[in-house]
């Protein structure tokens, strides 16, 4: 696979798209930091790390508006991909929807908002939109 990511990001699209309250997700350390702050967020429920086999999985419980049944992701989009990779400084640190949205980057401190990196005054690659 050459973009794992892009995979991530994917089969939680296709998974809202669905309707599906859980999805399965191979782990890895950046898919795992990736399900943290989603959950920090609060665009995902719960999530459960399992480790069977050599790889492990991720368990994500989907999060859905009880009365209008609408998911709490409406859009993810992926920014850096492996044939373009998006750097960006501190004072390029995108706002999504105007700081409804979130960016997550990967900084040298780790996975985080985008919010997160402008209070630390530290820049990094943009991994994904999520609103």
């Amino acid at each position: 696979m050459t973009d794992p990511i892009a995979d991530y990001l994917t089969r939680l699209r296709n998974a809202i798209k669905a309707k599906h309250r859980v999805v399965d997700i191979p782990a890895s350390n950046l898919k795992k930091q990736l399900t943290s702050v989603l959950h920090e967020k609060g665009y995902i429920l719960n999530y459960k790390f399992e480790e069977e086999g050599p790889q492990g999985n991720i368990k994500i419980a989907l999060k859905y508006n009880r009365v209008s049944k609408k998911p709490a992701i409406e859009k993810l989009l992926r920014v850096s991909k492996p044939g373009l990779r998006k750097y960006v400084g501190v004072e390029e640190l995108p706002r999504v929807l105007n700081g409804l949205g979130i960016a997550i980057i990967s900084t040298s401190k780790g996975i985080m908002t985008d919010k997160e990196a402008r209070n630390l005054h530290i820049g990094g690659e943009v991994l994904c939109h999520v609103y």
